[in-house]
């Protein structure tokens, strides 16, 4: 079973996938906290900016684990219809708040201050550590496309078989380098899957080429 040593050798190897992007105008995007590492990968050789794009599920009060949209930056938010139709009166706005502030949070800790990248005009470059649903992928991608993103690519070192046909509906391309049958989780694919600190995400996003 080939597995990548760590998310440096992931984001390597997806990189070589990406080739045929580079020159185009890009941002390289990574889903905190995993997915960054591989991204700034990426980025690096693809001669890109990197930024991180994130986005928080709004949930269900009384079924957290089922989605009545999702939210990102500039005000971006997509929603379920068929979900928020079992919301009770003021869930989503106070689903929204809470969540919201939340994301401010977070950003402000993994930028220090940077400003956003701007996506008008762009092919955004969506990359995570791998897809397990893709629930937290697709939600990322019609963030970026809200956000003025021309193109979405999402990448990703591992996407099981039978999700990457249903991720098509969400980008314009869909780049893996492994797609197997026999997945049951991110990490296996993995013999270094130490999860990524805030710290790290904080250094790599310095260190990138700025927007």
């Amino acid at each position: 079973m080939q597995r990548f040593a760590d998310r440096v050798a992931a984001g390597r190897a997806l990189a070589a996938r990406l080739r045929h992007l580079r020159g185009q105008p890009l941002v390289v995007l990574g889903l905190p906290r995993g997915g960054v590492p591989v991204a700034f990968e990426v980025a690096q050789a693809l001669q890109a900016p990197l930024d991180v794009i994130v986005v928080r599920k709004l949930g269900l009060p009384q079924q957290p684990e089922v989605a009545m949209g999702a939210i990102g930056e500039d005000g971006a938010r997509v929603l379920n219809p068929a979900v928020t139709a079992y919301a009770r009166q003021g869930d989503l706005e106070r689903v929204e708040a809470a969540e919201r502030a939340e994301l401010e949070h977070r950003v402000a800790l993994w930028r220090q201050g940077r400003p956003a990248c701007l996506l008008a005009g762009h092919t955004a470059v969506i990359v995570d550590d791998g897809v397990a649903t893709g629930a937290t992928a697709g939600a990322a991608c019609a963030v970026a496309r809200l956000r003025g993103a021309t193109r979405i690519v999402l990448a990703a070192p591992v996407i099981p078989a039978d999700t990457v046909a249903s991720l098509h509906n969400m980008a314009d391309e869909v780049v893996t380098v492994l797609a197997p049958a026999d997945f049951q989780a991110v990490g296996q694919w993995y013999a270094d899957f130490t999860a990524t600190s805030d710290t790290e995400v904080t250094r790599l996003l310095a260190e990138a080429t700025p927007c």
